[in-house]
């Protein structure tokens, strides 16, 4: 049934199911850590501004951690190959609590900008990591039991970050947002450290014999096809992806906001991505063992789950950043109520995921996919349907829907093209998939930012910006038609995610194969 008809057989998998809640937990507690740093500090910068100062330059904030997990996240899946996910996740969640700490410790807003990169390059690490691990501890037909879990994680943290930030900072301090994540990465640490315990390797090229268990410990399976006298890291190419991608995201996501489009700085930003994109496709051509291998876009089945999953990362910026505005300036909704009308998908997406392996063992990983990604692009078409200025059930309604579909959508393909490669290409699978989907959401900001803007623009008679008018609209002197305007930007904004959600649809269709080469267990 579905996928399950390979020719593959792989390693065995010798866990200790009895143990294996441990690291189970390490990983939720990981996952919690990278996901709540992404919303908790929101909520804080009037806080943080009052007292650092730096209001022009306060969004590197949460940029300039974005900006460091996108572009860590092939380094760090690359090294789980080689070295192994423990030694990769504990110096991430080390990084990452060392720049809690310096954020906490933080002088001004340059430093803390600073110290921000510094925790999402352990950032990249945790969110990689984490997941190559879950795929690593669970057999094919439990996997969708652990990706259930961290989706909750995710979704019960996207919901609770922005409350609990406007605590710290209204109760107690700002700085209790960096602080607090030293215990809890702290108890992460040490589950990890006691509990998970991964195969030596071995240079024997007959494959490495079946280890012992150690005490008290979950193993994981040994790799077949990784094992090597000496390990050689691609150190040339992980600095050249890094600078590459550095370049390009921060040119994604200043551009238009910082200085125009078209501007010197931002062709020279584009200019630099582009040569050092060529400079990182001649060095990953010589590596014996390169950072960003050519097989990750060889393979239809990893090269299509890399164009839906960046096309999901792009459609997810309407809904995360343009439904709070359009909650607020068109349906007159408060900042608590609007939280809400958006965060209703997070009930259902993690609902729908765990339910969609009954779906995907009959008809497979692809076209569930398809099923899912073809009612969230109907789902996102609808939206500008809705009646001006309408009801907030109406919203709400949608984004239910559109998390079940999106749930249906992101899990099989996940745990699909994780079941397609061994231990030893699992970590640099996995980071490419999110690589693409953190890539897609930076895309998506800017593109969907100008053409906000650009609807706004022309129906305000070429005056305005999403920014501003926001701030006019709040303050409750601007007129009707400018409440029109916002409601237009936003139905075009989704507009284009649907294009996106499409876009994803075809790439399924036409690149991925309809059964996925799963290798058996």
């Amino acid at each position: 049934m579905g996928d399950i008809q390979p020719a593959t057989r792989e390693a065995a998998r010798p866990v200790a199911p009895g143990r294996r809640g441990a690291v189970v937990a390490a990983l939720m507690l990981s996952m919690a850590l990278a996901a709540l740093d992404s919303t908790v500090v929101s909520t804080a910068v009037p806080q943080i501004v009052g007292d650092l100062g730096g209001f022009s330059v306060f969004s590197w904030l949460f940029s300039g951690y974005l900006l460091a997990v996108t572009v860590t996240l092939p380094v760090y899946g690359k090294l789980s190959d080689t070295f192994g996910r423990k030694p990769v996740l504990v110096a991430g969640a080390a990084l990452f609590l060392l720049g809690s700490l310096l954020c906490a410790l933080a002088w001004n807003m340059g430093a803390l900008i600073a110290f921000r990169i510094v925790q999402g390059l352990g950032g990249g690490a945790l969110q990689g990591t984490v997941q190559t691990l879950a795929a690593d501890l669970y057999p094919l037909k439990e996997r969708p039991k652990i990706q259930s879990k961290l989706s909750t994680v995710w979704a019960v943290s996207a919901v609770a970050g922005p409350g609990l930030g406007g605590l710290l900072a209204a109760y107690a301090d700002w700085r209790w947002i960096f602080l607090i994540n030293l215990p809890i990465g702290a108890v992460a640490l040490w589950l990890i450290v006691r509990h998970l315990h991964e195969p030596q390797r071995q240079s024997s090229p007959s494959g490495p014999k079946t280890p012992s268990r150690a005490r008290g410990g979950s193993r994981l399976r040994a790799p077949r096809d990784a094992t090597r006298a000496r390990a050689r890291v691609d150190w040339a190419g992980a600095l050249a992806v890094f600078a590459c991608g550095g370049v390009l995201l921060t040119a994604l996501v200043q551009g238009g906001v910082a200085w125009p489009w078209l501007s010197g700085p931002s062709l020279a930003l584009f200019g630099a991505g582009l040569a050092l994109a060529g400079l990182v496709v001649v060095i990953e051509r010589r590596a014996a063992e390169p950072i960003i291998p050519g097989w990750v876009w060889r393979r239809r089945t990893i090269a299509a789950v890399n164009l839906a999953l960046g096309a999901l990362g792009l459609l997810m910026v309407a809904p995360t950043v343009f439904l709070p505005t359009y909650a607020q300036s068109v349906l007159g909704l408060g900042p608590v109520t609007a939280g809400f009308v958006l965060s209703v998908w997070t009930l259902s997406w993690p609902l729908s995921a765990a339910l969609s392996q009954h779906v995907y063992r009959r008809i497979g990983f692809r076209d569930t996919a398809l099923l899912g990604i073809g009612a969230a692009t109907l789902i996102l078409f609808a939206f500008p349907l809705l009646p001006y200025p309408g009801q907030a059930w109406q919203p709400a309604l949608l984004m239910l829907l559109l998390g079940a579909a999106l749930g249906l959508f992101q899990l099989p393909l996940l745990v699909g093209v994780q079941s397609t490669v061994g231990w030893s290409e699992r970590g640099t699978t996995t980071a490419s998939v999110l690589f693409c989907r953190q890539s897609g959401q930076t895309i998506g900001a800017s593109v969907f930012g100008a053409v906000a803007n650009g609807v706004l623009a022309a129906r305000l008679g070429g005056a305005g910006d999403l920014d501003s008018v926001t701030r006019a609209l709040a303050a409750e002197t601007a007129p009707e038609a400018v409440r029109d305007a916002v409601a237009g930007a936003v139905h075009a904004v989704y507009l284009g995610a649907a294009c996106a959600a499409a876009l994803a649809f075809l790439v399924l269709l036409c690149v991925a194969p309809r059964r996925f080469p799963v290798l058996t267990e």
